[in-house]
């Protein structure tokens, strides 16, 4: 950041001076809590050696003796929340934790009980990586015909937002009463969700002769045309056949720029899925929507219940979980994964 030609490339810039704030943000938390810590425990080794004397002590509320012990407790209190909050961040040491996150949802069988559920799930996503003061954009949303949507792509920016999203690549089994037909039958839905890591273009070289890119008229809400120029853009990566669409309502450019972070990190993936060694930790096993494959299960009736199938972790409380409340589940995730 001290080079003079440093601002020279604006964006390159600004995502530096972003990776700086939140590494200087993590090192003074833990030189922050470990004095804080070490402040209390000389405080609190101060107070036991007066609880042991022999003499007398005034405990009553309001004296000093009460006073300290309240302190003790608040402070403790304090330093073990604040760690709580930190503890996911401190498991994210994988090689592409630290990295932005482009996050898929697609609709599997279901219908529109499908597509609905894949725009609550992707709710659930957008409001977790904004409780994690994650930026998100969403990149491309295909409309459902009656409800919900098809697919979308959102892009998560900041610190770890990878890291503390790739728990969530798989498919998501859905239980309730269907609110799409008249008898109102229990109906099981499914979602696909797919996670990868935001690759800078110099981490992973495509040659520009393996790419065909075919643009188009971007179309809006119901179906009309938005603008004259042809913005959309589709990119196909020749020898794998990897396709990624761009719409928008963007510039060509805008378009093309988000579709090629879009490529290189699948064809990152794909590379290393030949490899094999880091499959689960990138994007975890990729199955086909439907029965027996859900790496999680919402149950909404006839009982209230979010199931972890890796973890084993549950939550009774799925209304709070479908708001964007995933801490826990990213957390036993992440032991899990530590563990094996």
């Amino acid at each position: 950041m001290q080079l003079p030609d440093f601002w020279n490339d604006q964006e390159h810039a600004r995502k530096i001076s972003e990776e700086y704030a939140s590494l200087k943000n993590q090192i003074d938390f833990f030189d922050g809590i470990e004095a804080e810590i070490n402040s209390l425990m000389e405080f609190s080794y101060a107070y036991e050696k007066q609880e042991n004397r022999d003499e007398p002590k005034d405990t009553a509320p309001g004296s000093p003796i009460s006073e300290e012990k309240q302190y003790v407790q608040e402070q403790y209190a304090s330093l073990h929340k604040r760690y709580e909050e930190t503890r996911i961040a401190a498991m994210l040491s994988g090689k592409y934790d630290g990295h932005g996150a482009i996050l898929s949802v697609h609709a599997g069988a279901g219908g529109s009980d499908a597509q609905d559920w894949a725009e609550m799930l992707l709710r659930m996503f957008i409001r977790y990586a904004e409780s994690k003061k994650l930026k998100v954009e969403v990149l491309e949303t295909s409309k459902g015909s009656e409800a919900g949507i098809k697919s979308a792509i959102i892009e998560v920016l900041g610190f770890n937002a990878y890291g503390m999203l790739k728990s969530e690549a798989g498919v998501h089994r859905l239980v309730r009463l269907s609110p799409f037909n008249p008898t109102h039958t229990r109906e099981t839905s499914f979602a696909l969700v797919e996670v990868l890591p935001i690759i800078e273009h110099g981490e992973f070289e495509i040659d520009p002769k393996d790419i065909k890119m075919e643009v188009s008229t971007a179309s809006g809400h119901g179906g009309q045309s938005v603008n004259t120029t042809y913005s959309a853009v589709r990119l196909t990566h020749i020898p794998t056949g990897i396709k990624v669409s761009i719409q928008n309502e963007r510039s060509q450019s805008q378009n093309k720029e988000k579709a090629l972070e879009i490529l290189y990190s699948r064809l990152l993936v794909l590379e290393e899925e030949k490899r094999a060694s880091e499959r689960k930790e990138l994007r975890g096993e990729f199955h086909s929507p439907e029965w027996g494959s859900q790496i999680r299960s919402y149950v909404l009736h006839p009982y209230k219940l979010v199931k972890d199938h890796r973890s084993a972790y549950e939550s009774t409380d799925p209304e709070s979980v479908l708001n964007g409340e995933l801490d826990e589940f990213v957390e036993k995730y992440l032991e899990t994964m530590i563990g094996k």
